[in-house]
C-alpha cells in the first residue's frame, strides 16, 4: 500500500513515461513515413503483393507464437497443465510489450505474468526465460553464420560455425558440474535463490532437446516468412532477403530496441539486407527501405492480432493458490 501512495505521488508525466515516449516515437514514425515515401505508397505495395501473400505471412507468424506457447507449456507442465489457452494469453501480452516498450523492458512482465497467472516464482520464471531468450540468440546467430558459411566456403568457417550450432548441447552437457559447485555456497538466501534458478533450467535432456528442437523450428519458420515477404516486396535475392529477415530479428532481441521497434527494426533488415548482398543503388535502397517499413508493420500487426486473438481464447484468469 505504501508503494502504490508513493507511486500516485509521482508527476504525471513520469508515471506514464514510458508510454508517453512510445506514442512520441510511433507519432514521428508515421510522420517520417509520410513525408518521405507516402502512407498510400507504402499500403499499395501489399496490393501489389497481393492480399493472399499478406494473410499467409500472418497466419505463418501466428502459428510461431503458438509454438513459443508450447515451449513455456512443456517448460512448466505441473503448473501450466490443462491451461493452454490462459498460458497464450499471458506469452501474447509479454509479446506485444516486448514489441511496444523500448530496451527490452518489456520482458520483465514474464516473471511478472507467470506469478500472477500461475504461481512460478519470479526468481524460476526469470531463470527460465533466461535460457529462453539465449535459444533465442543461438537460433540466430546459428543462422546467420550458416548463411556465411554457406557465401564464403571455407572449411574453418564451417567447423567454428558446427562448434557454435552445438554449443547449446556442450553447455547442457557440463550443467551437473557447474551446479555441484554452485550447491558449496554456504549462505541460505544464496542457496534458495540457486535452487530456484536450477529450476529454471530444462529438468532433463529430453526437455532440453524439446526447448532447443521447438526454438529451431520457430525461427526457421519466422526468419523464411519474413525473407519471403521481403524477396517479393523488395524484388531482392533470396540470400538478401535471408539476411533483412537476420537483420530485423537480431535488432529486436538485442538491448538497443526502440519503442515498437521503430527505426531500428527496419534499418536492421536494411542492414541485413545489404550485408548479404542487395543493390545499394538509390533506386534499390528506397525500394528496400518501403519493404523493411511493410515487414515491421507485419510484425506489428501479428502481435496485435495474436493478443487479440488470445484475450478471446483464453479462459478467466484464476488466483493461484
Amino acid at each position: 500500500m505504501k508503494n502504490e501512495r508513493l507511486a500516485s505521488q509521482k508527476p504525471w508525466i513520469l508515471r506514464h513515461a514510458t508510454t508517453l515516449v512510445t506514442l512520441v516515437a510511433v507519432v514521428c514514425y508515421v510522420g517520417f513515413i509520410q513525408w518521405v515515401w507516402g502512407w498510400a505508397q507504402i499500403v499499395g505495395i501489399w496490393r501489389t503483393a497481393g492480399l493472399g501473400i499478406a494473410s499467409t505471412a500472418l497466419l505463418l507468424l501466428l502459428m510461431t507464437y503458438v509454438l513459443r506457447t508450447w515451449r513455456i507449456y512443456d517448460y512448466f507442465p505441473r503448473e501450466t497443465k490443462g491451461s493452454f489457452r490462459r498460458l497464450f494469453r499471458v506469452v501474447q501480452v509479454h509479446n506485444l510489450l516486448n514489441v511496444m516498450l523500448p530496451f527490452r523492458s518489456g520482458e520483465l512482465s514474464f516473471p511478472l505474468l507467470m506469478k500472477q497467472e500461475f504461481g512460478v516464482s519470479i526468481t524460476r520464471a526469470s531463470a527460465a526465460l533466461l535460457v529462453m531468450r539465449l535459444f533465442d540468440l543461438h537460433a540466430l546467430f546459428a543462422a546467420a553464420g550458416f548463411g556465411l558459411a554457406l557465401e564464403h566456403r571455407n572449411l574453418w568457417l564451417w567447423l567454428l560455425w558446427a562448434l557454435f550450432a552445438f554449443s547449446p548441447a556442450i553447455a547442457f552437457a557440463l550443467k551437473e558440474g557447474l551446479l555441484r559447485q554452485a550447491r558449496k555456497i554456504s549462505h541460505p538466501k544464496l542457496q534458495h535463490m540457486m535452487a530456484e534458478l536450477e529450476q529454471g533450467l530444462p529438468a532433463n535432456t529430453s526437455s532440453f532437446i524439446r526447448a532447443w528442437g521447438v526454438t529451431l523450428v520457430n525461427w526457421f519458420v519466422k526468419i523464411a516468412v519474413m525473407a519471403w515477404v521481403l524477396v517479393l516486396l523488395a524484388n531482392i535475392g533470396l540470400a538478401a532477403g535471408f539476411g533483412g529477415a537476420l537483420g530485423g530479428e537480431l535488432s529486436s532481441v538485442l538491448p538497443l530496441h526502440a519503442p515498437g521497434g521503430i527505426g531500428t527494426y527496419p534499418a536492421g533488415i536494411t542492414a541485413g539486407a545489404l550485408a548479404f548482398g542487395a543493390e545499394r543503388s538509390e533506386s534499390a535502397l528506397a525500394e528496400l527501405g518501403q519493404a523493411a517499413i511493410n515487414a515491421h508493420l507485419l510484425i506489428i500487426l501479428s502481435s496485435v492480432i495474436g493478443a487479440g486473438l488470445s484475450m478471446l481464447v483464453a479462459g478467466r484468469s484464476k488466483t493461484p493458490r
